[in-house]
């Protein structure tokens, strides 16, 4: 994965590689990411994304391969790693029993702020995430989108240079998803903070810079998330059949490879002219339904993944 000229590099990695005795989580990676930069890991459970952001942050030591963040390297100095560095995974940090505003205090006085700057830091992250009026009450009466976005400010209340956020929208409903995107959005802007965070909801991952999905540890597509959706074509044709191969066959000449899961049936369209009746008129009976829709990230994610399985001829091109 190549660096963008664009900025200095927040991360670097060199073959970056964790095993956990005969099991391999992550796999030689290497790549960059620069500052200011909002990038996504993406991949199933197990992929190697949480090892991954776990190595960088200092919390897992690398069985092999390096890696730099903020400019310090992660095993001679992880000290100065951490110094730079904001923490959100999936855990939450917080106390339950503390307000807000005493959770805040307790995170800067770990890391050394005088109580002045805590408390100015205090006023404007709990301004940014609407907690103004929350700010005495005790944590454990907050909802789940409060907490998380309390915890981002705890995260970052240390102004640090590098982000790293695990599955930071879990369990949220879409308002408070999309509010959290928001303040991530202010906090990039406003303090040009890298963003490293791994997410389940693909589709939250169209706001990345770059994202890079992931599959046994290794990477298996990086991109721009619009160049990598623009990659696979002008349309996806989804075909739901009670002969799912038939119908495969029919369209391969025509659409090029297939993917088959149970009755449904998906091809990339390249043409931008094409419509539902044309397609439709290849196909003999036993159609259920044939949809032709754009496509997005969760299309780039499966066409990936049956790249792995069917060999380079089905790679987005």
């Amino acid at each position: 994965m190549q660096q963008p000229s664009a900025a200095p590099c927040a991360i670097e990695a060199v073959d970056l590689t964790k095993r956990y005795g005969a099991q391999q989580a992550v796999a030689e990676l290497a790549f960059t990411i620069r500052e200011g930069e909002f990038f996504g890991l993406l991949g199933r459970n197990g992929s190697g994304k949480t090892t991954t952001l776990h190595m960088l942050s200092t919390l897992v030591r690398p069985t092999a391969g390096s890696a730099r963040v903020a400019g310090h390297d992660i095993i001679d100095a992880a000290v100065s790693v951490r110094r730079h560095i904001g923490l959100v995974f999936q855990d939450s940090a917080l106390d339950r029993s503390l307000s807000a505003e005493e959770n805040l205090r307790f995170a800067g006085a770990l890391y050394n702020l005088s109580a002045t700057v805590i408390r100015e830091r205090s006023e404007e992250l709990l301004r940014l995430f609407g907690l103004t009026e929350k700010r005495h009450a005790a944590v454990a009466t907050f909802s789940g989108g409060m907490r998380r976005a309390l915890d981002i400010a705890r995260g970052v209340l240390h102004r640090p240079r590098v982000l790293f956020l695990d599955e930071p929208t879990i369990g949220l409903d879409v308002i408070n998803r999309r509010a959290i995107w928001r303040f991530l959005e202010r906090l990039r802007s406003e303090h040009n903070i890298t963003i490293v965070l791994t997410t389940h909801y693909l589709e939250e991952a169209t706001d990345c810079d770059r994202v890079a999905f992931m599959r046994s540890g290794r990477f298996i597509g990086c991109g721009r998330p619009q160049d990598l959706v623009a990659g696979l074509g002008a349309f996806i044709l989804d075909i739901d059949s009670d002969s799912p191969e038939m119908h495969a066959a029919q369209l391969r000449p025509l659409l090029g490879e297939a993917i088959i899961e149970g009755s449904h049936v998906q091809f990339r369209v390249q043409d931008e002219q094409a419509n539902v009746v044309n397609l439709q008129r290849e196909l003999q009976s036993d159609v259920r339904a044939l949809s032709l829709r754009r496509p997005d990230l969760n299309d780039v994610y499966v066409w990936l993944n049956h790249a792995m399985d069917a060999g380079p001829a089905a790679l987005p091109s």
